[in-house]
């Protein structure tokens, strides 16, 4: 199989080596000279054997749009397009009926694994008709981590599905993050009492319920900057979050974690806390996100 990605950012030029190092043959299109191994987006197409696979890996909203627009005028009846970056479902369905038209198949998919996931592999959530689901499969079968299928790779459902799953995905991550935060917050304020706050965390790694990934990623970041004196508390949000709210608005589901844990990232760019300071670790931690260093 041959695949074209557009888009070789953290994320993308990592998924471009998985692949690679997985068998299939991939060529990447990049604004950036130094990553790219073609000049243009047409010159990608052309290099694609037909019917072509196009995966795209760029930022979510306008240069998503961009893209699918521009991919529409060179791509043809019976091509594939896989958005794996964190747009909005709702967008999904826009860049599905645009593609349809000159008979260009999407499949939208939420991907998860940050920086990591050369390494230990992406997680998958896949929305879209079934027989591109399948034609697709070499693919993500390169992306998912080693084991079962099922347990790192899910066709969500049709068209949007994928995005969406993936949005609330990101809010269970907002919340997840807020708690482990909170609770480094507390067990630093009584310094007269609990010696060594990384060690804690540390042991807390095997055979505890609050064990996890995420539990492991704040020790890895308490090992390089104990106190966390490097940074600021200081937390961007990427949609994701808002989304998640907003949608359980519209249907009536309360989320009162997941809406506390977005509020407190606005809280952050107010006041500098030790409980953001440990998000926004975390976030660099899996994402490669940026932090604010500390004055």
């Amino acid at each position: 199989m041959h695949i074209g990605i557009i888009g070789l950012g953290k994320m993308g030029a990592n998924m471009r080596s998985r692949m690679r190092e997985a068998g299939l043959e991939v060529t990447g299109y990049d604004r950036n000279p130094d990553v790219t191994d073609v000049a243009s987006t047409a010159d990608l197409i052309q290099a694609l054997p037909v019917p072509r696979i196009v995966w795209i890996m760029v930022p979510a909203g306008a240069i998503t749009d961009s893209v699918v627009e521009e991919l529409s005028g060179l791509l043809a009846e019976g091509d594939l397009v896989i958005d794996g970056g964190n747009s909005r479902f709702t967008d999904d369905f826009r860049h599905a009926e645009l593609l349809e038209r000159t008979g260009v198949h999407y499949l939208d998919a939420g991907v998860s694994g940050g920086i990591w996931g050369l390494k230990n592999g992406y997680g998958l959530m896949v929305g879209g008709a079934a027989d591109q689901v399948e034609r697709a499969m070499p693919i993500f079968d390169a992306l998912r981590p080693e084991g079962p299928r099922e347990e790192g790779f899910v066709h969500a459902g049709a068209v949007g599905a994928g995005h969406y799953a993936k949005m609330v995905h990101n809010g269970i991550e907002y919340a997840l993050m807020q708690a482990y935060a909170e609770g480094y917050e507390l067990l630093e304020k009584r310094d007269d009492l609990i010696q060594d706050v990384p060690a804690i965390f540390t042991a807390w790694q095997r055979g505890t319920v609050v064990r996890s990934w995420m539990l492991e990623l704040l020790v890895r970041a308490l090992k390089e900057d104990p106190d966390l004196s490097d940074i600021e508390g200081y937390v961007e949000d990427s949609g994701e979050g808002r989304w998640t709210i907003e949608e359980a608005i519209a249907n009536g589901v309360p989320v009162p974690t997941i809406s506390a844990s977005i509020f407190a990232r606005f809280v952050s760019r107010q006041d500098d806390s030790p409980a953001m300071k440990a998000v926004a670790a975390l976030r660099n931690q899996f994402g490669g996100h940026a932090v604010k260093k500390a004055d």
